[in-house]
């Protein structure tokens, strides 16, 4: 992963450089708007300070002595690895990288595609989800952009083929440990979720999920034979490092947004909760500025539907994540509207894909939503790359789009214009150009 959140990415092929404002005019402007001191704000790493190395180049990097502001290059070329997946897969993709194209194009920044099998169409072409050369081609990349995977044609091969576990190899390869999934109501889409609109209105929060321990992993795990009956078991298993690890994304996650986190846990049950509980709370000492708060899990879970607004930042486990997140897609109303990020260690890519599953019944048809894959694309700018303005462009198109209302069929509504995937990505770049183009306008008048 590069650094969350718009860190700089520190290795030697994607250096940090100090750039010349004479000739990266833009970038100067866009370093004016947002502040020298913005850029600062946002260089605490996750990692602990008495355990990394990498804690010295970050205070080399925000050095105080240096008055001019040192960022990521934005001439750098970013090598993408694009997963296309199965069913809708290939469409919301294509759509999704020329959003790409656009935004490179208007922010001088270079990216690299590069295509390789996953999932079903990989079993397909060589017996295995996850081949080899698509590994290599990740490893080797500054960010995976995955659209979706499986479907009913693979659902009878045994568990170890499925495209699934492809999936699961990816974040094993990666490392992977962090998953990000936003929560935001639009007001144009409010009336698409079950819940009343005076329960959603103003909704936007992010859940922050581990995604390497808990009962998902735990060992010993199986079925085997007691008392001449089957018993199943697993084990609900977290080390002290793994919640220190989590709990610091979560914190710098909290820290970007409204700086309120609620860990979740059930450790009036759980040993293993009071433990998650322990390591939260002396974390939070090194965040005097995050209000810290902490539910029980069956509370969190009704408390997603019953009063979502009182979440901004949620953090929790494999098993409460893998559930509570679901649950929260829902008060969007579609999952065609939801993004997501998997982050894994330093100096290594992260996975920004849709939550969606790869809708087979309507491939190939041009009835896909593609907005939740361009969301995931801006994910990536922002915490992958550093390019918070770009990101935020991407953002702002979509909401106009949906502003002026279009709409794909699994968030069609009275009133509303109908269209397909391509017609979608094609407003979404109507929308991009004017906003940057706008914006090109109002720094040259400032400029005057």
């Amino acid at each position: 992963m590069g650094k969350l959140f718009g860190f700089p990415k520190m290795n030697r092929s994607h250096p940090i450089e100090t750039l010349s404002f004479v000739q990266h005019p833009n970038m100067f402007r866009r370093v004016v708007k947002r502040g020298f001191g913005s850029i600062a704000r946002q260089l605490s790493y996750w990692t602990h300070p008495h355990r990394s190395s990498e804690r010295i180049e970050w205070r080399r990097f925000i050095n105080k002595k240096n008055t001019r502001c040192s960022v990521m290059s934005a001439s750098s070329t970013k090598r993408l690895a694009v997963l296309e997946g199965d069913g809708i897969g290939p469409e919301i993709m294509s759509v999704t990288l020329s959003v790409l194209e656009e935004v490179s194009r208007h922010f001088q920044i270079p990216f690299k595609f590069e295509k390789a099998l996953f999932g079903g169409a990989a079993i397909d072409e060589c017996g295995d989800p996850f081949p080899a050369q698509t590994q290599k081609l990740c490893l080797e990349s500054d960010a995976v952009l995955l659209a979706c995977i499986g479907g009913y044609k693979w659902d009878s091969l045994p568990r170890k083929q499925r495209p699934e576990t492809g999936l699961l190899g990816l974040r094993k390869s990666l490392q992977l440990f962090a998953n990000l999934r936003p929560a935001k109501v639009f007001d144009q889409l409010i009336d698409s979720s079950t819940l009343k609109p005076e329960v959603l209105k103003g909704v936007d929060l992010v859940v922050v999920r581990e995604l390497t321990g808990d009962v998902y992993f735990g060992e010993p795990k199986g079925i085997s034979l007691q008392n001449s009956k089957r018993i199943g078991y697993n084990n609900m298993i977290y080390s002290e490092d793994e919640v220190e690890r989590i709990g610091r994304v979560a914190f710098e996650v909290a820290r970007l947004r409204n700086r309120r986190l609620c860990s979740v846990d059930k450790s009036n049950v759980l040993d293993v909760s009071q433990l998650w509980r322990e390591v939260i709370v002396s974390l939070s000492k090194e965040y005097p500025d995050i209000e810290l708060s902490h539910m029980y899990v069956d509370n969190a879970a009704m408390q997603l539907v019953r009063n979502p607004r009182q979440f901004d930042t949620i953090v929790t486990g494999n098993l409460f994540g893998d559930i509570l997140s679901d649950e929260a897609s829902m008060l969007v109303g579609s999952l065609g509207m939801l993004p997501s990020a998997s982050l894994g260690k330093p100096n290594s890519p992260g996975v920004f894909e849709p939550v969606h599953g790869s809708a087979p019944d309507i491939a190939g048809q041009d009835k896909a939503n593609p907005l939740a894959c361009i969301l995931s694309a801006a994910m990536m700018l922002k915490y992958q790359f550093q390019l918070d303005e770009a990101s935020h462009a991407v953002e702002r198109a979509v909401y106009r789009v949906l502003e002026k209302g279009y709409r794909t069929s699994d968030i069609m509504s009275p009133g509303k214009t109908l269209v397909g995937c391509k017609e979608m990505g094609e407003q979404v770049l109507k929308q991009l150009q004017l906003i940057q183009s706008s914006e090109f306008q109002t720094a040259g008048s400032s400029k005057r």
